[in-house]
């Protein structure tokens, strides 16, 4: 499936997923009503139960019909990836998913769902309502947690997305550094770049905010906030006896996009370590740039994320092969 295709899959379509769960409910229902078809309907509820995840994965109720169907069907590996799924959406968690492998998990997998759904709600608005129970420490925990989580999963971008929208009203500041966090291994969320350059805007800091404009009108050309931004700040500088605003400089640019590749580094810093990697390429005489090399290399890796931001790095600072390879890892991000 293309990237892009599956991105648009991701986002919560509640009409459809209802409509699927109430479908396995019917099914499930026949096949406790009718031994004999149970199996052929069992099939066709758990069918139906994928869809209304695939089409919402806020609802939690398809979660639990989902993983009540692989119970009944004694389906160990299926119950694995079911739960391995739901905390890839809760913000992947390297030290619980290796726990979760060596366990037979079929008996208690239910309660290990709503224990996960109990402490991580996937609406935003009942998660605030835990946090609010212990607002100070409960949001302390919740910046912890974030600060070590894997979002690079579509769906966990989203869901804490949101989480991030209600932080903000409580805590601009570490909206802004746990946003950073979460755009440092999903740099496609153009939605919260554009949220981040507004609170920047509005506290009048403008490097930041132009930093923040200029990823989403890299991700979405279409949406010049960048250009009009500037234009905002030119005119209201007109008539005193300040010079027009300049963006910031290449040094700027690159200690931002140096400080978002550092909060990469410190979710790989915690897995296995990888495979003995190839020595960078030199020069082979055909013109290739090392680095420009380096980057498709990286490609071919499936680093898009990490290739997203060295090429905008490569990019200001004049490098003209960058914009095809930045060009290169939209596409694959799906942006």
């Amino acid at each position: 499936m293309p990237e892009d295709l599956g991105d648009a899959l991701q986002h919560p379509r509640r009409h459809l997923g209802g409509r699927h769960l109430a479908q396995a409910r019917r099914f499930l229902n026949l096949a406790e009503r009718d031994p004999e078809r149970a199996d052929q309907n069992v099939a066709w509820a758990e069918q139906h139960a994928r869809q209304a995840l695939l089409h919402d994965f806020t609802e939690e109720d398809s979660w639990r019909m989902l993983i009540r169907l692989k119970v009944m069907l004694n389906d160990g590996p299926g119950v694995h990836a079911v739960l391995e799924d739901l905390f890839a959406v809760l913000g992947r968690d390297p030290e619980r998913a290796g726990q979760l492998r060596s366990m037979d998990l079929v008996h208690v997998a239910e309660e290990l769902l709503e224990a996960a759904l109990l402490v991580d709600p996937l609406h935003a608005a009942r998660w605030w309502t835990n946090i609010e129970v212990d607002l100070r420490p409960n949001v302390d925990d919740f910046a912890t947690r974030c600060r070590r989580l894997d979002f690079s999963d579509p769906r966990a971008a989203i869901v804490f997305g949101r989480r991030l929208e209600r932080l903000r009203q409580h805590d601009e500041d570490l909206f802004v550094e746990l946003s950073a966090h979460l755009l440092a291994h999903r740099p496609q969320n153009h939605e919260l770049w554009l949220e981040l350059g507004r609170l920047h805007e509005t506290r009048g800091r403008h490097d930041e905010a132009w930093l923040c404009y200029d990823h989403v009108q890299t991700l979405r050309p279409h949406l010049d906030v960048r250009d009009r931004y500037q234009d905002r700040l030119n005119t209201a500088l007109e008539g005193g006896e300040a010079p027009p605003w300049s963006p910031p400089d290449v040094e700027t640019r690159d200690a931002f996009l140096e400080g978002m590749l550092g909060l990469r580094a410190r979710l790989a810093s915690d897995e296995p370590p990888p495979e003995p990697e190839a020595p960078e390429p030199e020069s082979d005489g055909t013109g290739l740039d090392p680095e420009h090399a380096r980057l498709l290399t990286l490609l071919e890796q499936g680093e898009v994320e990490e290739v997203f931001f060295l090429a905008r790095r490569a990019m200001a600072s004049g490098e003209a092969w960058a914009e095809e390879v930045l060009s290169t890892a939209r596409e694959r991000m799906g942006a």
